[in-house]
Order: structure tokens, then C-alpha cells, then sequence
């Protein structure tokens, strides 16, 4: 699987085998990136790559350096069952989304 940033028309791609399977659409907000929507082709459903998808680009936002704002409600889903990435959520933002960051021990 294969998950290429494609800045250019602000997108993270998902490839199997060479052939587009999904992207994850975002908007630049500088130091901050808009997670708007993501989609998978219908007949690479329920195989996971959604997931794997935004998991890529997480950690790619996260090696820039950019907080999140999940409007997408895959991403914001995401994030609620795997809560190692709350911390990229803008914390103007985890209230909305009935996150709470955890304290750390």
C-alpha cells in the first residue's frame, strides 16, 4: 500500500497494485491542515486501506509539524479509537469532538 502526498491538489492518495484506491482531501491552513473528506473506491471497501490512509497521512502531518482540524467524520472516528494522534487534534477543536486529551503519567 502506498499512501503519496499529493500537495498540489492538497490530498493524500492511496494506491494498491498502481491503482488509485482512495484519497484523503484536506485544506491548507499554514500550520494547521483542514481534514475534509475522505473516500475509498466502493470495491476496495471494508478492507481496511481507509484507515491505513488516514494513519499515513497523520504521521506525515505530524513529521511537518501541523495540528488537525478532523472535519471528516472518518478521521475524527479514527481518532477517537486510536487516541496516540488526540494530540494533533487543534485543541480548539477536541471539545467539539468530544475529545479529551489524556494526561500523561
Amino acid at each position: 500500500m502506498n499512501f503519496p502526498h499529493n500537495a498540489d491538489e492538497q490530498r493524500y492518495e492511496a494506491y494498491q497494485d498502481g491503482q488509485q484506491v482512495g484519497a484523503l482531501e484536506y485544506e491548507d491552513m499554514g500550520n494547521a491542515a483542514l481534514l475534509t473528506h475522505t473516500e475509498i473506491s466502493p470495491e476496495h471497501g471494508g478492507q481496511g486501506y481507509g484507515g491505513q490512509l488516514v494513519q499515513g497521512a497523520l504521521e506525515d502531518l505530524r513529521q511537518q509539524g501541523k495540528m488537525i482540524v478532523p472535519q471528516c467524520p472518518f478521521v475524527a472516528d479514527f481518532i477517537q479509537k486510536h487516541p496516540e494522534y488526540l494530540e494533533l487534534v487543534h485543541p480548539n477543536q477536541r471539545g467539539q469532538l468530544s475529545m479529551e486529551e489524556r494526561e500523561n503519567s
